[in-house]
């Protein structure tokens, strides 16, 4: 079956970011390519820009958080955008906690990790990055839909 990965972009601090994602998921990074790695005349980049990232990508669960630096020559990417939200599920109420902790701090919390009533434990927050996450454990499902 298919599976889905979420990808984002960032204006210059995808590094830190995964970096920050890293240390709530925990795991390594799969892959981080830089834009000097390729080699495309083609491209003009300064060379801050060269150092940024093209891709990288971090494992969690089945799935892969992926992400990118979107050079200043390409335009900005909105970072306040609320169309789509990364959403988690835990495999335990304790796990649920740990990542709201993780993920929230220096972020905005919208709705607090609590009992919903659809009977989960759930929360959605925007994180220091302005990434918008939603954590769920459902007790009958344990992280697996």
């Amino acid at each position: 079956m298919a599976q889905i990965n979420p990808h984002i972009n960032f204006n210059g601090n995808a590094e830190e970011a995964f970096l920050f994602y890293r240390s709530v998921f925990g795991g390594d990074f799969a892959k981080i390519v830089r834009f000097k790695d390729l080699s495309d005349p083609g491209i003009p980049l300064t060379e801050s820009e060269a150092e940024k990232v093209m891709h990288i990508a971090l494992p969690i669960g089945t799935g892969i958080l992926m992400g990118n630096d979107v050079p200043k020559s390409m335009g900005r990417t909105n970072e306040n955008e609320n169309r789509s939200k990364i959403a988690v599920s835990a495999e335990s109420k304790e796990e649920a906690e740990k990542i709201f902790q993780g993920l929230s701090a220096g972020g905005q919390v919208e709705v607090p990790l609590e009992a919903s009533p659809w009977g989960s434990y759930f929360a959605m927050l925007r994180d220091k990055y302005g990434i918008e996450w939603m954590i769920d454990f459902d007790p009958n499902y344990k992280g697996k839909l």
